[in-house]
């Protein structure tokens, strides 16, 4: 009778065999299509004028899913060779010119991975044969878990995360300007919402890379509900005013904004998961960060400074993520 330490050794080598496996089929032809039809040039639709919309987007301004789409185009795709749990959905908007096209397909949801982080073998094997990438980039998907949340039994009290740069953002609009918008607009669904998702993806992209960013954000968005492939959602989700699909449509949206601006500025910056940062470096970048908020809101924002407490901590924290390092001065 085999042992359970050979038997063990054999799944192992099937699971990195499967890995590569999948890596081959995910590379090719088919991938660099995807990659370079992701953002394009605006063409024309009719009914909507997509050259005066923001490149950015508040989930408060829309009352319904229908009001949603007469800006974005939501097309639900299904292989036909595939179960229905094989689903993806197409999301598209144009802003200003410029075109982004999300796909979102069915999968493991970053609910999955917490269950095999804490499950047992045969958990953590149905992970590695679903979602290779997820093993593949387990240490930078662990970083970005740690500054993503507040961990003060790791950093300390007071600890910041990417929603307390969102927050900061939102203190930051203009009094005058922030009158014009809705009281909805000042609530957590409005501005401090867009502000977290574009921020985290925007750092997440210029710390890794775009499909880093693009992965953890699906994992998120089909654990709060899956039913956003398919588009077969109940009544009450529909008119849920806290968790509905509009928010989340929005929210990939907004997601994919976030890492065109994370690119943007890694290229100016030169920034990786190596770079060290100081005070300096984290005000510029989200000044600049702040500046595309403005564009996008036609709104005007007190700038962040080097002096500013969450902005020389999280230069802190993302060293100590990065490197377990202090910042240089």
């Amino acid at each position: 009778m085999l042992s359970n330490k050979y038997f063990r050794i054999q799944i192992i080598h099937l699971s990195i065999s499967v890995i590569a496996l999948l890596n081959a089929s995910c590379s090719g032809e088919h991938q660099e299509t995807l990659v370079d039809e992701k953002i394009a040039e605006c063409t024309s639709s009719a009914n909507k004028d997509f050259g005066t919309m923001n490149r950015a987007l508040l989930a408060t301004h829309f009352e319904s899913l229908d009001e949603l789409q007469e800006i974005v185009d939501i097309n639900y795709l299904k292989d036909s060779n595939l179960t229905d749990e094989h689903q993806k959905v197409s999301i598209r908007h144009c802003s200003r010119g410029v075109e982004i096209n999300s796909v979102l397909a069915s999968g493991k949801d970053e609910g999955d991975f917490k269950e095999a982080n804490n499950g047992n073998f045969w958990n953590k094997l149905e992970i590695v044969i679903e979602a290779p990438y997820a093993v593949q980039n387990r240490a930078s998907i662990q970083q970005i878990f740690l500054l993503a949340r507040r961990k003060p039994d790791i950093f300390g009290q007071g600890d910041i995360a990417f929603y307390d740069l969102a927050l900061a953002c939102v203190n930051h609009i203009a009094a005058e300007d922030f009158i014009k918008f809705s009281e909805k607009d000042t609530t957590e669904k409005g501005f401090i919402n867009t502000f977290n998702h574009i921020t985290a993806q925007a750092l997440v992209t210029s710390l890794f890379s775009e499909k880093t960013a693009d992965f953890i954000a699906d994992a998120h968005e089909l654990h709060n509900m899956p039913e956003l492939v398919t588009g077969k959602f109940k009544r009450e989700q529909l008119t849920d005013p806290e968790n509905n699909p509009i928010d989340n449509y929005v929210d990939i949206i907004n997601n994919e904004w976030g890492q065109e601006l994370g690119k943007t500025l890694s290229i100016k910056y030169k920034l990786d998961s190596q770079t060290r940062w100081t005070a300096s470096l984290m005000a510029n970048y989200l000044n600049d960060m702040q500046e595309y908020y403005s564009w996008s809101f036609n709104i005007r924002m007190r700038p962040f400074r080097e002096s500013d407490e969450i902005v020389y901590r999280f230069a802190e924290k993302f060293n100590l993520v990065l490197h377990d390092d202090k910042p240089s001065s």
